[in-house]
């Protein structure tokens, strides 16, 4: 009788069912791919491309059948001087008359807003989308970036201590003993320039101390377990043993903080680009959008806040949402 071998599933198999299992999860991380898929959409112009286009009258509101033209006071003036039959120009306002209602006419069949237009006349749908190109983008690049240099960091304190561990250790007690908004400010201060590559220096600058501090504790942990020390054995290099042996049995460490990263450098280029050191002129992100809407609403014109809000709240909690339960898959205890 033919023997038959059975493998025990991996940590990736095993926390990829866990997922499945949860359907929270599951409607979460079908979120994130819909923004992702839309962030791809826009960043190839098969859609929003034409955001920053005027096709609308300022502040025109949400509508779903058109902009609906209003008479301001210098039309009714030259309605009324129309209606005098002594007036020398009444065919040719008349005629101007005509000429912009079939105008209006035709932008209000081929417009609709659901969520109103800006103050440049911007579909502010189109914008954000656009914006959430910009938002996403940064949340992403600088997540990774600072999820490798803490890792990087956190794998030589780690594994060698010593005086290399006093080193790092030292910097991450710096970074630390700052506010972390202050610490985003001055970074940005120094910088002193505005730009998608400025503000992911900045957040990968200032966000790598949670993951060094995590990977740190794996390898201190890890380097005097008996595969590391049999790999010692057999004459595997320092960066062998760090990379090859260790790393993998710690990547879920790394891969929770990317996506825990994200949803904070999400926030934190909003509050950058809020308080102006985000996005140059002639972008747009959520962030930007929000730093206008706040004077929008002084004169009641609520529909930018409204759709930059709920388009970064969705992806935020949907975001937090499977990263609690990446967490849960990953968690060695619950095997």
């Amino acid at each position: 009788m033919p023997s038959t071998t059975q493998t025990s599933p991996g940590l990736w198999l095993l926390a990829w069912r866990r997922l499945q299992a949860d359907r929270v999860a599951m409607l979460a991380l079908t979120i994130v791919v819909a923004y992702l898929l839309l962030l791809l959409a826009s960043a190839t112009d098969i859609v929003a491309s034409d955001w920053n286009k005027e096709i609308a009258v300022n502040y025109a509101p949400p509508t779903f059948i058109g902009t609906q033209k209003t008479m301001t006071g210098i039309e009714k003036t030259e309605e009324a001087l129309a209606e005098n039959p002594l007036d020398p120009l009444k065919e040719f306002i008349k005629e101007l008359k005509v000429k912009s209602a079939a105008k209006t006419t035709e932008v209000a069949k081929r417009t609709s807003l659901p969520f109103g237009a800006d103050k440049w006349g911007h579909d502010i749908i189109k914008k954000t989308i656009k914006g959430a190109e910009t938002s996403i983008i940064v949340g992403l690049v600088a997540a990774l970036l600072a999820t490798f240099l803490g890792t990087l960091l956190g794998a030589f304190s780690g594994y060698f201590g010593g005086w290399i561990d006093d080193i790092f250790s030292w910097f991450y007690s710096i970074f630390t003993s700052i506010p972390y908004l202050l610490l985003i400010l001055s970074v940005a201060a120094v910088l002193q320039q505005k730009g998608i590559g400025t503000i992911v220096l900045i957040l990968a600058l200032t966000g790598w101390t949670g993951t060094y501090r995590l990977i740190r504790a794996e390898y201190m942990k890890h380097k005097e377990r008996e595969y590391v020390l049999a790999a010692d054995a057999i004459g595997a290099s320092h960066w062998r043993k760090m990379f090859a042996h260790i790393f993998p049995n710690v990547s879920h460490v790394a891969l929770v903080q990317v996506s825990i990263l994200v949803v904070s450098f999400i926030k934190s280029e909003v509050i950058l680009s809020f308080l102006g050191f985000g996005v140059p002129v002639g972008m747009v992100s959520w962030g930007s959008m929000l730093n206008e809407a706040q004077n929008e609403l002084i004169l009641g014109k609520w529909w930018q806040l409204v759709a930059a809000s709920v388009a970064m709240a969705v992806l935020v909690t949907a975001f937090s949402l499977f990263t609690d339960a990446l967490r849960d898959a990953l968690d060695p205890k619950l095997k």
